[in-house]
């Protein structure tokens, strides 16, 4: 009598599958944890699975990023601990002294608030919105995708036994994306240092907070005393929350354009055959690794390489001000320009911001353009003093471009000259061209102003030219 045949790789993946999205059974906690690169802890992993078979009944009704906030917040309360009195009266202190210096080297308005301390949890808790908003849009393209993957793929068998299957596996890939989020915010939780130190706007646009825990640790890997590292933080963390209150419109402008971005993400059903194909279902570290590496993402189209080009200028741009800024106001402390190496290496190296946005959305947010830019806006601050680099951020249209990076020295022509165009620049020097020979002489010009042509002659010379030297031209 033949074997039986054995049940394959894809049998094991839909028995899986079924018995997930039915509720039947159990599922070994430690796979499940291996493959999504989660910990093997056996209440997580049950409360795991009361989200998933939530998500699958109820999977066309959007993506339920609450538990965002939920894996996030556990993490970062790992580890974490309050703030003490004598840190939070230190920290304070060192608000109060970057407020004062900042005063002498903007024009940008104070915070109404008052700045605050954030344990870990409270970073994670305050910042999931935003994070949920930026990366919303991928989620729901990797769900359709899901979506789809079943739709053409599963045996019809297992859609009689699931029902609306499509509807239940868009509900479960986007609450994988969401667990997948907040673990990756609670890892960020412990590395952050302050509220806008990732540079995009996580917190409102009134709220300046440090994180006293990340601000000790982070001055631990330097030869400076705690105490400057904490002032020259609370300057930068003033400075970029000061600038976000004034120009009201930034903080949407920045954020809209990373959501608009990820709009542009459609992952095709090809990426999820391709990536299948790829990866050995019982290799654990293969599946993580998958996972954390935005394999699903597709490549960029010119449009977004496009939208990308002007994130990194918008975002440069910020930062380059907030480094000026700071700068100024810091340069009482010994050890200032030791702390702002530290910080700008560790921005070039990745920063916390880039493996989560790479990760989510396809999107590394490294300002590229940071020297660059501040250089320019020291530029314009010794040209034009702080008042005159200020206002640049009153409106959208005022907020010099990526050429003006390029050329401050151009910029600031410009606007010492309001009604000063590009166009007048090249007249002007298209018009000393003319006047002016390779041997700085002028050429011969007549009574009536023309000039004489320099490769004519009396004989065989156009009528221009007889009239130019004095003559009359032949009558008709």
């Amino acid at each position: 009598m033949p074997d039986e045949p054995q049940p394959g790789p894809d049998d094991d993946f839909q028995e899986m599958l079924r018995k997930l999205l039915s509720g039947e059974g159990q599922i070994d906690p430690s796979q499940l944890a291996g493959a999504a690169g989660l910990p093997n802890d056996p209440a997580f992993v049950a409360n795991l699975m009361s989200q998933l078979q939530r998500a699958a009944q109820s999977g066309g009704d959007g993506i339920d990023f609450s538990v965002t906030a939920e894996r996030a917040t556990a993490i970062a309360r790992d580890g974490g601990h309050p703030v003490d009195p004598a840190t939070s009266q230190a920290s304070d202190q060192a608000f109060q002294v970057a407020a004062l210096w900042l005063d002498e080297v903007t024009t940008v308005a104070e915070l109404t608030a008052t700045p605050s301390l954030y344990t870990r949890e409270q970073w994670a808790k305050a910042t999931a919105p935003v994070w949920t908003q930026i990366a919303e849009p991928v989620a729901s393209s990797i769900a359709n995708a899901l979506t789809e993957a079943i739709d053409q793929r599963a045996p019809e068998e297992l859609k009689a036994m699931l029902g609306d299957v499509s509807k239940a596996m868009r509900g479960v890939g986007g609450a994988l994306f969401a667990i997948q989020l907040g673990q990756v915010v609670g890892q960020l939780s412990k590395e952050v240092v302050s509220g806008g130190d990732v540079g995009v706007p996580l917190l409102d646009e009134q709220v300046a907070a440090l994180l006293p825990q990340n601000v000790a640790e982070f001055a631990e890997g330097l030869d400076v005393p705690e105490d400057e590292v904490r002032i020259w933080l609370a300057v930068r963390e003033l400075a970029h929350a000061r600038l976000f209150r004034s120009a009201r419109w930034l903080r949407l402008h920045i954020i809209s354009s990373i959501t608009d971005y990820a709009k542009g993400i459609h992952i095709p059903f090809d990426r999820v055959e391709e990536l299948a194909a790829d990866i050995d279902p019982t290799d654990q570290e293969q599946l993580r690794d998958a996972l954390a590496s935005g394999a699903l993402i597709p490549p960029r189209t010119s449009e977004q390489d496009a939208a990308l080009a002007r994130l990194e200028t918008m975002l440069a741009l910020v930062e380059g001000w907030v480094d000026t800024v700071t700068a100024a106001a810091t340069a009482r402390l010994p050890r200032a320009d030791a702390i702002a190496e530290m910080v700008r290496r560790r921005r070039a190296a990745g920063g916390p911001a880039e493996s989560a946005f790479a990760t989510l959305v396809g999107l590394e947010l490294r300002p590229r353009r940071l020297r660059e830019a501040a250089a320019m806006w020291q530029r314009v601050t010794d040209e034009l003093g702080a008042e005159g680099r200020d206002a640049l951020w009153s409106h959208f249209d005022a907020v010099p471009t990526s050429e003006d990076i390029d050329a401050p020295d151009a910029l600031v022509l410009r606007l010492k000259n309001p009604g000063f165009s590009a166009e007048d620049d090249e007249f002007d020097k298209a018009l000393q061209d003319l006047l002016d020979d390779s041997t700085g002489s002028r050429p011969h010009e007549d009574e009536q102003g023309r000039v004489a042509d320099d490769g004519g002659s009396d004989d065989g010379g156009s009528d221009d030219d007889a009239e130019a030297d004095g003559g009359e031209g032949p009558k008709a």
